[in-house]
């Protein structure tokens, strides 16, 4: 028996490290530049300018005397007998908004007197469900929240 020889293969690697060149050179040449960060144009979102400006703290307190009169941060509002609170109802949205704007939250502070009217309170607090404000509490006997 006579054995065959198989002629032996060779792989010619100059041909394949000239066409991976030119290959990268083409990709490089077309590839387009991507454009930085800091040259696009960009507007940031903004808040509607108001006629008057209005600073508020981060928390309202509300006095409801014993006559019923209501007193938001040493300024008296509405008469003692109306029940809508129109004016109060405005400084509250406003209120609300404003914290809305300031991603922060709506604080009111209740102060009632103890000869004050129950329903006078209750009437407060429908002006602030009606604002949308959700964080009252009420003060203490010595002022201190409970």
């Amino acid at each position: 028996m006579k054995r065959l020889e198989h002629p032996q293969i060779e792989l010619q690697i100059a041909p394949m490290i000239d066409v991976c060149f030119l290959l990268l050179f083409f990709y490089i040449l077309t590839s387009k530049p991507v454009k930085p960060e800091s040259d696009m144009t960009m507007t940031l979102p903004g808040t509607i300018p108001q006629e008057q400006t209005l600073e508020i703290p981060d928390e309202q307190r509300l006095l409801i005397q014993d006559n019923g009169q209501i007193v938001l941060n040493d300024l008296p509002l509405d008469s003692i007998e109306s029940s809508e609170l129109p004016t109060l109802l405005n400084t509250l949205k406003r209120f609300k908004e404003t914290a809305d704007a300031n991603k922060s939250e709506a604080l009111i502070t209740l102060d009632v007197s103890d000869k004050a009217i129950h329903q006078r309170v209750v009437d407060v607090l429908n002006a602030c469900a009606t604002a949308g404000i959700q964080g009252v509490t009420f003060a203490g006997a010595t002022g201190e929240e409970e």
